[in-house]
């Protein structure tokens, strides 16, 4: 039942990213992207602070340890993010990339120009290791409960829906088709699948690393939301719109909360 949650829960973030990539094609993004990413801002602190963090701390592991694993975790998720095997890309209402894996020195920024092969490399190789990381992260937080888990699919899923759509704009200015670029992401998401079943084998016979791998994945939420999504919210310039992202970002707080409370944590 276990694995099967696993699959399902990687499953259905590969599918919704895909499903994130048509709606931006039909437009989508002009309005609601920026609430999405404010909302997923909300419940990756919430899920990382209330539920994954905590549940690792009561396993009995030595506190220390713990923040150590922390403070190694966020470094290395910088580290990657340095070597674009970490990136998180969020279109603005116009379709453009804001998070650029590479800035390379002929300025091909990914503005809906100037799109080249080896960034399309570096895009996929990217977003398919995150993938992959976040499929081994699922899996653990399955195998210490099911209610953790989906928390921390949910977590995912809010992430990955502005970050794919991100990566359909990029594909999209390469000048790869829209069925191209939607084959491209939806083959990407099955990284999730992969690291999420070799996961489930490997930590089922290692119990004691599951804390540690729940701290990782809380240090990489809550990179993501502090390095990347946080900054993105405080540079809306539109009084109206930034209401609205905070308005969204406390929701997810919330609802990750009540949910959170629901279960005794």
């Amino acid at each position: 039942m276990t694995l099967l949650n696993i699959v399902l829960a990687t499953l259905m973030g590969g599918l919704l990213s895909v499903f994130a990539a048509m709606l931006l094609l039909a437009g989508f993004p002009q309005r609601w992207m920026p609430r999405l990413v404010g909302f997923a801002t909300g419940v990756l602190l919430a899920v990382a602070l209330l539920d994954v963090l905590p549940e690792a701390f009561e396993s009995g592991v030595e506190p220390h340890k713990l923040f150590a694993t922390l403070l190694i975790g966020l470094l290395s998720f910088y580290g990657l993010e340095r070597i674009a095997l970490w990136r998180h890309s969020h279109p603005d209402e116009e379709g453009h990339d804001h998070h650029c894996p590479t800035h390379d020195h002929h300025h091909h920024h990914h503005h809906g120009h100037g799109v080249g092969h080896n960034t399309v490399v570096s895009v996929m190789i990217g977003d398919s290791f995150h993938n992959f990381v976040d499929g081994v992260l699922l899996a653990a937080a399955f195998l210490v409960s099911p209610a953790l888990g989906w928390s921390t699919a949910f977590a995912v899923i809010a992430h990955e829906i502005p970050q794919e759509a991100g990566d359909f704009a990029i594909l999209r200015a390469s000048g790869m088709s829209n069925a191209r670029a939607l084959l491209f992401n939806a083959v990407s998401s099955l990284a999730a699948v992969l690291g999420g079943v070799i996961a489930y084998f490997a930590l089922s016979q290692t119990q004691a690393m599951l804390p540690y791998i729940l701290t990782v994945a809380a240090a990489s939420f809550l990179y993501i939301a502090i390095s990347d999504l946080l900054p993105m919210l405080r540079r809306e310039g539109h009084r109206a719109t930034s209401m609205w992202q905070t308005g969204y970002m406390v929701a997810g707080v919330v609802m990750i909360a009540v949910v959170s409370l629901s279960h005794g944590h």
